[in-house]
């Protein structure tokens, strides 16, 4: 069997127009030829799908069939193709985004997943709320296309850009003796009662924060420990102890916490967008990296 599409076209406009010199003209084409090609197509299918004769054309009951097949089979066509192209464009599929806890707050990055969403309604966006450390496996193996992550070791077959550098800031409860100071510098900090990620967790927070403070030879009093900002955010709260996190989390509002920038220059997080070197970037990729970068 050698059906081709035109095979298809052609039939339509003989079996619409139920007249090969009006199907030909309609198709542009000359009578004969078409004439020779639809004897090929019945050739082809086995069977006759235009009673003729010198003062009519009729559709046979296998012509009938056949022509409600051959519209949807170049329907299916036209969706393909433009479905295909679609998809290279960056008009629909599917975006896998890692995300820590953090990613939500920083203004760029909603303000980036609210602009693709407006410009990309096709489009899918599956977000996974996953650690920094714990994204790189999965940016890796292709389950993730790009992570939103903070500054951590990265292997050879990553890549990464700066999103953006955001200050640290000191957060206690709105009746600590430091409360209503402008700044803080760490070595104010130094003998507090820390409430700080659990190490085992895996976040990378916990390393650039850990890394500020050794910088400055300060040994944090860790009396809390928890798994998440927002917990610590909740726990400072209540007055267990005081803590620091980026600049980001104020937007979680508590009546009893404040945040006090810290003096240091070096106390800053990077934001990072990471994506596996190997793999070639999609449309879809690209339009966010263009958003958020």
């Amino acid at each position: 069997m050698n059906i081709e599409l035109r095979h298809l076209r052609y039939f339509i406009a003989v079996a619409e127009e139920l007249h090969f010199s009006r199907a030909a003209q309609r198709l542009n084409i000359s009578q004969p030829p078409l004439s020779q090609q639809i004897q090929i197509l019945e050739q082809q299918v086995g069977a006759r799908l235009l009673a003729r004769t010198n003062r009519s054309v009729q559709l046979t009951p296998a012509g009938q069939q056949f022509l409600i097949d051959a519209r949807q089979i170049l329907l299916n066509v036209s969706q393909a193709v433009d479905k295909a192209a679609r998809l290279h464009n960056g008009d629909e599929g599917e975006l896998r985004i890692g995300f820590t806890s953090s990613a939500p707050f920083i203004k760029r990055v909603s303000d980036a997943l609210f602009t693709f969403r407006q410009r990309y309604p096709q489009v899918h966006i599956q977000m996974q709320e996953i650690n920094t450390r714990q994204q790189l496996e999965p940016l890796n193996e292709g389950r993730l296309d790009l992570g939103v992550m903070r500054n951590t070791p990265l292997p050879d077959t990553l890549d990464h850009h700066l999103i953006l550098r955001e200050p640290l800031y000191a957060l206690m409860h709105r009746a600590h003796p430091l409360a209503q100071q402008q700044t803080v510098s760490v070595q104010a900090l130094a003998n507090e009662p820390f409430v700080f990620f659990d190490p085992q967790v895996g976040t990378a927070l916990y390393s650039e924060i850990q890394g500020l403070l050794q910088r400055y030879q300060i040994q944090p009093y860790i009396t809390q420990e928890a798994g998440e900002a927002m917990t610590i955010i909740g726990l400072v709260s209540t007055g267990l102890g005081v803590s620091i996190l980026p600049a980001s989390f104020k937007r979680v509002r508590l009546a009893d916490v404040v945040w006090i920038p810290i003096e240091e220059n070096d106390a800053l997080s990077e934001v990072w967008l990471v994506w596996a070197r190997q793999r070639e970037r999609s449309a879809l990729m690209e339009h966010m990296m263009a958003l958020l970068l």
